[in-house]
């Protein structure tokens, strides 16, 4: 006789795979009756459908891996709409303050600021303030 079908619910009703499901011989009838799920749990509380024990890698505990400072990263998007904001921030302030440097060193600052050498807008200002005439 075929017990996939109750194989299948007896897996999705304790939550594990099919592999792991094991019925025993002498009460398959009583198994093949079951249409519940509720059925399937009295029959494995009465020792006609068995559970076998995970086997492998999976059963050694405290292999988990820990959310260290390292291993947090922050979303991909959440850092480019940082780095638009600043970058638009820092450029606005080199134009407003154009006529207080040369070209080459203007140049020079926008490449720093495409290039992430700034951290905000008072690090840039002290950065200018090296550079003023």
């Amino acid at each position: 006789m075929n017990l996939g079908k109750k194989k299948a619910l007896a897996a999705r009703t304790f939550g594990v795979g099919l592999e792991r499901i094991e019925f025993v011989k002498p009460r398959l009838e009583e198994i093949k009756e079951a249409i519940t799920k509720q059925d399937i749990r009295d029959l494995y509380k009465d020792g006609a459908i068995r559970v076998k024990p995970v086997k492998g890698k999976k059963v050694i505990a405290g292999k988990t891996k820990k959310r260290t400072v390292g291993n947090v990263r922050k979303k991909v998007n959440k850092r480019k709409q940082e780095y638009v904001k600043l970058t638009r921030k820092l450029r606005k302030y080199i134009a407003k303050n154009r006529d207080k440097m040369t070209d080459k060193e203007r140049k020079d600052i926008r490449k720093k600021i495409r290039n992430r050498f700034f951290k905000s807008q008072s690090h840039l200002k002290d950065y200018m303030g090296g550079i003023k005439k």
